[in-house]
């Protein structure tokens, strides 16, 4: 849609409140709303004023007056206001200069989508994100000076075999024996259709949910692929609609890649393919049906993975799921069918409009705008250097020789790592202006100051049973 058509459908629907949507640092939305009649079509040229200043990694007191740029395509109707609300999704200006705001996540992957351009390589990047998430019941947690926990419930956990709900039952789901069990066991088919159901009627193109691996609510729940800003426009939707739906059945949703210990982690597999005018540019006679391209473009992604790691796997829980010795894609190889290698090219026909890669470490803690436009540089310089993948590893990593899989290279072991990795490598990312020094040194800052050091100095739970009787 346009801006008068915007305007028509708000008045076609009766709405009468505008909600302007943008995400702050950290990949969380953050908002504001004004009555209908505010919204006119030189909003969508000049934007609105607000204060940025108490925005997560943004503008200091000093200098927090701000534009919001309403985006007329990302327009949808909220189903869970009360009053009948248009949501528009906006980038961010300078209110001085116009200029776009080099913090704002999503200038950043709108940048990098005209940088593609600019190349000559291709003119569209296509994302398809697999978002996965855990659903619980109940959670708790705090930290004080003297106290730390935190308490997870599911009605389908394992560990409540034994509960007593009045009856029970049965029917809980075993650790790691949760992909695909239908109902009973999967208690969760229908809140997921209401989740996938929400999206679609809000205009996400939708293609399956189900159940995942790990016990006690691990879900999916797919997406169609799209360009990369409106797919990061879509990730940060699904989360608002999963999240909502699930308040309003009493139960909550969390993204954050390990919360459970001992069962599988929550991972954001994300594949990538390009495209010019209209044509897919990744299927060819190489490497599993794959073009020079696609191979260089692994070849950039792999160079790159542990600087790519800070804003893939931007949290120290991310590091509980990329930890040797389980199923997680910790080890830098691509493969045709290996999903144990952290780069897969999917076998799912003949078609080049198929032919993409499957990047699969990252996870759904990431901010999705910088995620994608950091990956997407990463492919690209590959292509531009012609970077070269090495041999693809079509064996099981987890059965390979000590001394074998010494050789293959691993992702950062910790965010302390990835930002170290990011610190010594990102000129790949300025390429273009699509990230800036200052973003990436904010980023590294914030990260280490809010993140890093403040779990450093905290005592963990676990350590009072290790060390309490020494």
């Amino acid at each position: 849609m346009n801006a008068k058509q915007v305007l028509g459908l708000m008045k076609e629907k009766g709405v009468r409140m505008v909600d302007f949507r943008f995400c702050d640092l950290v990949g969380v939305w953050q908002h504001f709303s004004v009555p209908a009649h505010c919204l006119t079509e030189a909003v969508f040229e000049e934007g609105l004023g607000f204060d940025g200043s108490s925005i997560r990694g943004w503008k200091s007191i000093h200098e927090s007056d701000m534009l919001v740029i309403p985006d007329p395509t990302s327009a949808f109707i909220d189903p869970f206001m009360v009053h009948p609300t248009m949501v528009l999704i906006c980038s961010v200006k300078d209110p001085i200069t116009h200029e776009d705001y080099p913090r704002a996540p999503r200038n950043i992957a709108q940048r990098c989508e005209a940088y593609v351009k600019s190349t000559g390589l291709a003119d569209t990047a296509y994302f398809g994100p697999e978002v996965e998430f855990f659903l619980f019941d109940d959670v708790r947690f705090d930290q004080t000076a003297r106290s730390g926990y935190y308490f997870l419930d599911s009605e389908e956990g394992a560990w409540n075999t034994g509960r007593d709900e009045g009856p029970n039952l049965g029917y809980k789901i075993r650790h790691k024996e949760g992909y695909f069990p239908a109902p009973p066991v999967d208690k969760l088919h229908d809140i997921r259709s209401e989740m996938l159901l929400t999206l679609q009627d809000i205009g996400v193109e939708m293609e399956c949910q189900h159940h995942e691996v790990a016990t006690a609510g691990q879900c999916e729940i797919d997406m169609r692929f799209d360009s990369l800003t409106r797919m990061a426009d879509k990730v940060l939707i699904y989360k608002y609609v999963l999240r909502n739906v699930a308040v309003r059945h009493g139960k909550t949703v969390t993204f954050m890649p390990k919360p459970l210990f001992g069962d599988n982690g929550t991972g954001m597999h994300c594949h990538l393919s390009l495209w010019k005018e209209g044509k897919p540019l990744f299927a060819g006679d190489g490497y599993g049906g794959m073009s020079d391209m696609a191979l260089h473009a692994i070849g950039g992604v792999l160079k790159h993975a542990r600087a790519l790691n800070a804003f893939t796997n931007p949290t120290t829980n991310s590091y509980k799921r990329l930890v040797p010795g389980y199923e997680a894609p910790i080890n830098l190889a691509y493969s045709s069918r290996n999903r144990s290698a952290s780069i897969r090219i999917p076998t799912l026909g003949s078609s080049p409009k198929q032919k993409r890669f499957e990047i699969r470490f990252p996870d759904p803690s990431s901010n999705p705008y910088f995620a994608f436009s950091a990956l997407c540089m990463a492919a690209l310089d590959g292509i531009l250097n012609r970077i070269d993948p090495g041999e693809p590893l079509d064996k099981d990593i987890y059965d390979l020789p000590p001394e074998e899989l010494a050789k293959v290279p691993r992702a950062s072991g910790s965010l302390e790592e990835a930002l170290d990795a990011l610190e010594k490598d990102h000129d790949f990312l300025l390429k273009g202006d699509v990230f800036s020094r200052d973003l990436i040194d904010a980023w590294i800052s914030y990260k280490r100051t809010k993140e890093v050091d403040a779990l450093r100095i905290r005592p963990h739970p676990y350590e009072f049973y290790l060390y309490y009787d020494l």
